[in-house]
């Protein structure tokens, strides 16, 4: 017999509020080249390569290939999970010539950050105004 589902609001007092100065420490923009999570694989090209990220899955994934393949100078990107027990992802990228895969990959980081700041700001500006809302 299935089981009876009730649709209850619960009020998001307890949610933490976001904090103004994420990211503005120095050392939150440091990079230890010895930690480093992405390798270019054998076979590189200017305009083709593959990357291996390290500690990385499909949530990575798919979005990056994603806003890679909206930049017009990509011709092909796709990921793949080589072993599902190695906590490892590939992504090949390939360009049309005048474009290198280093820019694209590194243009592709900045869009998917940009988006998820975008995402961030209007979540945080609506569950502001639900918190108000709910207290007046």
């Amino acid at each position: 017999m299935p089981t009876v589902v009730t649709n209850e609001d619960h009020p998001m007092e307890n949610a933490p509020e976001a904090e103004a100065n994420v990211g503005t420490n120095v050392e939150d923009d440091y990079i230890d080249l010895n930690d480093q999570r992405i390798r270019v694989l054998p076979g590189a090209s200017e305009t083709a390569a593959s990357f291996e990220f390290e500690s990385e899955d499909h949530t990575l994934g798919n979005a990056l290939r994603y806003m890679i393949m909206k930049n017009p100078q990509v011709e092909l990107c796709g990921y793949s999970i080589p072993h599902p027990s190695e906590a490892k992802m590939n992504i090949r990228i390939q360009t049309y010539e005048g474009t290198t895969v280093y820019d694209v990959l590194e243009k592709g980081f900045e869009d998917l950050m940009s988006l998820c700041d975008i995402v961030t700001d209007k979540f945080t500006a609506e569950r502001d105004k639900f918190n108000a809302k709910q207290k007046a």
